[in-house]
């Protein structure tokens, strides 16, 4: 598992976490306290749906290696293609959990013959031009990058990233194929941000204590990706805090920060 985070040094989890509703007298301390708990928390679970794709992608490889011994070439059976994705995933345990928004399957050229997407904008794109180090694939090991494909995007209308895993698919000591996985930063976002909600509300006292306003994001590099409908405004004062710059290891920096006039209370770490 560590391997995988050492080649993502550049990802954060971040909460930025708002002051209480102004009917609360709680201060902004509050939420500064409760977003150093917050990152941690969303670490914890990313480290978790990463290791869930790291160890489910060589089983899924392992069952679509035999479509390759039909007579029509992968390439040739395109909706073929879509049902042993679908079969690999409902047949790992691990895939049928993880939280990717996008499977493929590859050609060693790195053109990606179909994903389990509908639409399935990303067919026929080079998934090597958006992701030059899945190259490594075809050394016969796991590979694990980020960078941006347009047809991966889980938002319109502002720019998004993605996490991608690949490893080779094998026939016969062959590598025929590479199988390809991963998950849209925003589309991300969003599921750490249900999965703090949640939790949040698990611990209320009582059905009248209020619930804060939370927000995740995740930076990458000079990046900051939130959920589709959360505020960009916030991504840009996320943005000029550097926060890349504040944090390493397994420490957390947090701060109060002001934005349209509320006070929230903002706490980054690195998945590393």
């Amino acid at each position: 598992m560590r391997e995988i985070f050492r080649s993502l040094a550049v990802l954060v989890v971040l909460v930025v976490h708002c002051a209480y509703l102004i009917a609360c007298s709680r201060g902004v301390e509050t939420s500064v306290g409760a977003t150093r708990q917050h990152a941690p928390y969303l670490v914890g679970i990313a480290a978790t749906d990463t290791e869930e794709l790291r160890r489910g992608l060589p089983e899924g490889a392992a069952l679509l290696a035999g479509f390759y011994r039909a007579k029509t070439a992968p390439r040739d059976d395109l909706s073929g293609v879509r049902t042993e994705l679908d079969r690999a995933r409902n047949k790992v345990i691990d895939l049928r959990v993880a939280k990717s928004t996008f499977f493929a399957l590859v050609e060693l050229d790195g053109t990606v013959l179909r994903t389990d997407r509908e639409p399935d904008v990303m067919s026929g794109r080079n998934l090597f031009a958006a992701f030059p180090a899945l190259k490594s694939a075809m050394d016969g090991k796991l590979s694990v990058c980020h960078g941006n494909m347009t047809e991966a995007s889980g938002v319109r209308g502002r720019p998004d990233g993605q996490l991608a895993m690949a490893v080779p698919v094998q026939l016969d000591g062959r590598i025929v194929g590479v199988y390809a996985s991963g998950w849209s930063w925003s589309a991300y976002a969003y599921r750490l941000e249900n999965a703090l909600r949640s939790d949040i509300r698990s611990k209320l006292k009582n059905d009248n204590e209020k619930v804060p306003l939370v927000y995740v994001y995740i930076v990458v590099g000079k990046s900051v990706f939130g959920a589709p409908v959360s505020p960009e405004i916030n991504a840009e004062a996320i943005r000029k805090q550097s926060t890349l710059e504040k944090t390493s290891g397994e420490s957390v920096f947090s701060t109060a920060v002001e934005i349209t006039g509320r006070d929230f209370g903002l706490s980054v770490q690195r998945e590393t």
